[in-house]
């Protein structure tokens, strides 16, 4: 200890190692923030009403909310549980259902889902009784599928038109429902050439059931959706 000898720089030294630890901090930083900036992406603007009915009735607003690395979750939240939007509550509500992007809990996701369904959302309306149809989520029934899936198709959702065809010509529901789910699938239209032999083969399931005088009303009978 007694031969050692303790450096003390000068002045000039101190502050010339002051600024070089200052300019590594700043460097490093500027190092972590970029690579915080590069995780998350470019900020993300909130969806326009049309654009998210859009992304639901296609099915990929879960997938998009991911691919935007959950940006609006914040924005989603007030959307959906402070002004109540009708959409927006669709999407919280399957975040929830799904764990997207938030803490999954199904029973708070079933009841904004149903929120939605009860403002008339056709895609909510459709979901659900999907969900119940096929025991996604809730219990198996297809009986409380049925009024889910006839208010949506009366408001033009084809996926719920198909549906709820299907579900008649397996003995649900009432024979009192054919001739309108007849009539919505003869004036529903698709460029889907699948989807086109669906409802025909649906079309012809439903008229074997049903006498011909209330299959020719179904065709010409005006709709209001």
């Amino acid at each position: 200890m007694g031969d050692e000898q303790v450096l003390i720089p000068n002045k000039s030294t101190a502050m010339m190692l002051r600024k070089v630890a200052v300019s590594l901090l700043l460097l490093t930083s500027a190092s972590v923030y970029s690579a915080d900036v590069a995780d998350v992406g470019a900020p993300v603007p909130i969806y326009s009403e049309a654009e998210l009915i859009k992304l639901i009735n296609q099915n990929k607003h879960l997938e998009r909310i991911k691919a935007d690395k959950c940006q609006l979750v914040e924005d989603i939240v007030a959307r959906a549980t402070r002004i109540n939007l009708p959409s927006y509550e669709f999407l919280y509500g399957d975040m929830l259902a799904w764990g997207v992007c938030v803490d999954q809990d199904v029973d708070l996701g079933i009841y904004y889902m149903e929120s939605a369904a009860h403002q008339g959302l056709p895609a909510a309306l459709e979901r659900l009784g999907s969900y119940y149809a096929n025991g996604i989520l809730v219990q198996q029934d297809k009986e409380r599928a049925i009024p889910y899936l006839r208010e949506a198709s009366a408001m033009g959702n084809l996926n719920a038109r198909i549906q709820l065809a299907e579900l008649l010509l397996r003995n649900y529901g009432s024979p009192l429902d054919f001739e309108d789910a007849y009539r919505w699938l003869y004036h529903s239209v698709t460029a889907d050439t699948r989807m086109h032999k669906r409802i025909a083969l649906l079309r012809k399931g439903l008229a074997e059931r049903m006498p011909q005088n209330i299959i020719a009303r179904a065709k010409t009978r005006e709709t209001f959706w």
